[in-house]
């Protein structure tokens, strides 16, 4: 597995991955996070496909990324995750309407944490999950990277 850090208009984003598919999309806070020592920075690009595809998203131009994905979890987060992807671009679901959606509707709060533990963020948008009043609720990427990016999918602004 490879890895590279790059700049992106909402901050410091650490991207993982092989030539099947990208495993880690993060945002780097404080250092966070490390990559594991069995990762080699991605000196033969890789990556290049996923920051291309990050580039356009962040320019406005992408609404549907074709970046292959693999994220390591349970069955259930995995399903969560699916169904995260499912989201149309510039769409917002509640907690409840997500664990509806998997057919699990007591399992909000299993929902939530499986939403947290999303290990790659924009390309899984996690971000497009909200309160069931409305408000926007913990993102790894912070509150103010969560309101950036539902304003570039709804039109509001561009980050590039």
């Amino acid at each position: 597995m490879v890895y590279r850090t790059i700049d992106s208009p909402v901050g410091s984003l650490m991207i993982a991955g092989d030539a099947r598919a990208l495993r880690v999309l993060a945002f780097v806070r404080d250092g966070y996070p490390v990559p594991d020592e069995a990762w080699a920075p991605d000196a033969g690009g890789v990556l290049d496909g996923v920051r291309r595809e990050l580039d356009e998203y962040f320019a406005g131009r992408l609404v549907r990324f074709g970046t292959a994905v693999a994220p390591d979890g349970t069955s259930f987060q995995r399903r969560v995750w699916q169904e995260l992807q499912a989201i149309p671009y510039g769409q917002t679901v509640s907690y409840g309407e997500l664990a509806r959606r998997i057919d699990a509707p007591r399992a909000v709060r299993a929902v939530g944490a499986a939403n947290g533990a999303n290990p790659i963020a924009i390309i899984i948008p996690c971000h497009r999950v909200i309160g069931a009043n409305g408000s926007l609720t913990g993102f790894g990427g912070g509150l103010p990277t969560k309101r950036a990016l539902l304003d570039l999918e709804q039109g509001k602004r561009r980050l590039l």
